[in-house]
């Protein structure tokens, strides 16, 4: 099982809609239709400057994942800092709906979205008919699964469940779960609406450049801890070469020494043959006589 990893989503809170109950009695009067194009201009003004934030904040949280670190080529951890490529690209949101879902009892039903775009926003609705539902989201990842939202059961029976969030590190795969495991007896019926708005070419671009600056901290400094072993282990191999190179030398040594000895001991083995032979044919001829001798007796 994958390994739950910190959330690299944030939430960004839509601001409430102003009024004028903070004027002044002798502010000017505005008409309602002015006013709530004033209100709704600050909440969105207010919402951009959130989401802009939140993207800041996500791309300055950076960190590239061991597994591209542990890479022998330099291809997947500049294609994560480049992010998606503004050629065509497409800012247009991509919306996900479905209505009237049966989700049957004793049964989970997952949802998976496809994200590349890093700094998307996240939007979703979620309703059911007569009941609740068990609700979460995570984020599926290669270094591991985020809860975006922890699992719990909403009353999305009695008003839609919304929410918004940004999506950090990508690619990933976001998962909307709606759990009907824990009933017994009732099927639900569901309906959601997900939106995923990817961010304006212009922050995309700040957020590689962003990504760029701590992909580049965290390389310099793997490179200074990886010259600093090299040079340790370069010099570990050069005293092992020189030992090596002393062995070696004592080795040809050796054998020339051993080479020596056995021509030695050769020449020894076939003079102590020689010399046996001599002392057994000389005590033969003590002990026994010579054979001319015995012929002239």
């Amino acid at each position: 099982m994958a390994k739950e990893e910190e959330s690299a989503e944030k939430n960004v809170e839509t601001p409430p809609d102003t009024d004028d109950a903070t004027k002044g009695e002798d502010a000017p009067t505005a008409s309602s239709t002015e006013t709530d194009k004033m209100s709704t201009q600050d909440a969105t003004e207010m919402e951009a400057r959130a989401i802009a934030q939140a993207m800041a904040s996500a791309d300055a949280s950076y960190i590239p994942s061991p597994s591209l670190l542990s890479r022998e080529d330099s291809g997947p951890l500049l294609s994560q800092v480049d992010g998606t490529s503004l050629l065509n690209y497409v800012s247009s949101p991509s919306v996900y709906q479905a209505k009237a879902v049966p989700v049957a009892l004793r049964v989970k039903v997952d949802v998976p979205i496809h994200v590349v775009a890093g700094g998307s926003i996240v939007d979703y609705e979620i309703s059911t008919a007569n009941y609740d539902i068990g609700f979460c989201i995570t984020a599926e990842r290669e270094e591991g699964v985020t809860n975006v939202k922890e699992s719990s059961r909403v009353d999305s029976h009695l008003a839609p469940v919304k929410g918004k969030f940004l999506v950090g590190s990508v690619p990933c795969a976001l998962v909307f779960s709606f759990d009907n495991e824990y009933s017994w007896f009732r099927d639900k019926s569901l309906s959601y609406k997900i939106t995923v708005t990817p961010p304006a070419p212009e922050n995309v671009a700040k957020g590689r450049r962003m990504r760029a600056q701590k992909a580049l901290q965290v390389v310099k400094k793997d490179k200074e801890e990886v010259d600093e072993s090299f040079e340790k282990i370069s010099n570990e191999r050069a005293g092992l070469e020189a030992e090596i190179l002393k062995l070696e030398k004592e080795l040809a040594e050796k054998k020339e020494s051993l080479d020596t000895a056995s021509k030695e001991e050769a020449s020894l083995e076939t003079r102590r043959n020689v010399r046996g032979e001599q002392i057994k044919m000389l005590t033969e001829r003590l002990e026994k006589g010579w054979e001319d001798e015995k012929a002239d007796a």
